[in-house]
């Protein structure tokens, strides 16, 4: 039940996000832009690398090299922060070729993370486990950064989102969008850490119960 129940859950999450894209690209709001990066990366990204965690279909299994948590959690940092400089950010609010390409980079980087830090052989994990502690954590800490860097600024910081609005009301959609990306973006991966934590400590717990 659950290899079918999490794909759905993340492919319904990704048709969502892509479905309100109208909403997303401007003179739409920067908070439904966030809304659509946020369903992508922390919650369609994790629901859909649960799913193939440890089955037939992870491709950690076949290529763990290519899946290494803590270099993943800098391609994240990277594009993430990337596509929210100026420039691109506007690109992808102006134009749909743009836009796509962002969402499917968050996407790529999503999963890139997330396979990482949950997939793998489930007997020999350990250390991946604890890299994807790691990884996620720092994740967790960028993406908090950047919302709350979005939420406390006190100027809006694209120029496109003042067209046809206040600079008051910009700011305003500004501080909602940074809010969403602290709490949703700063919650799910923190999740996800303190879930490995778990499962790391009790495969810990098991070792110990076993030698002694």
């Amino acid at each position: 039940m659950r290899r079918i129940l999490l794909p759905a859950a993340g492919l319904t999450v990704l048709a969502l996000a892509w479905l309100g894209a109208p909403h997303a690209v401007a003179p739409g709001p920067f908070s439904a832009h966030m809304i659509a990066h946020m369903a992508v990366v922390a919650v369609a990204a994790p629901l859909l690398a649960a799913a193939a965690a440890g089955s037939a279909f992870d491709p950690v299994r076949a290529a763990p090299g290519l899946f290494a948590p803590i270099p993943a959690s800098f391609v994240e940092l990277v594009l993430v922060w990337a596509w929210h400089a100026p420039v691109l950010h506007e690109s992808a609010r102006l134009h749909a070729w743009a836009f796509a390409a962002e969402q499917g980079t968050f996407l790529f980087a999503g999963l890139l993370l997330w396979l990482s830090a949950l997939g793998g052989d489930r007997g020999r994990g350990t250390d991946r486990r604890a890299a994807g502690v790691t990884a996620l954590l720092f994740t967790s800490m960028h993406m908090t950064l950047l919302g709350a860097l979005f939420a406390v600024t006190p100027r809006p910081l694209y120029e496109h989102a003042q067209h046809g609005v206040s600079a008051g009301a910009a700011l305003a959609d500004q501080h909602a969008g940074g809010v969403i990306m602290l709490l949703a973006g700063g919650a799910s991966y923190m999740a996800g850490a303190l879930y490995l934590m778990a499962r790391l400590l009790r495969h810990q717990a098991l070792g110990a119960g076993v030698r002694s």
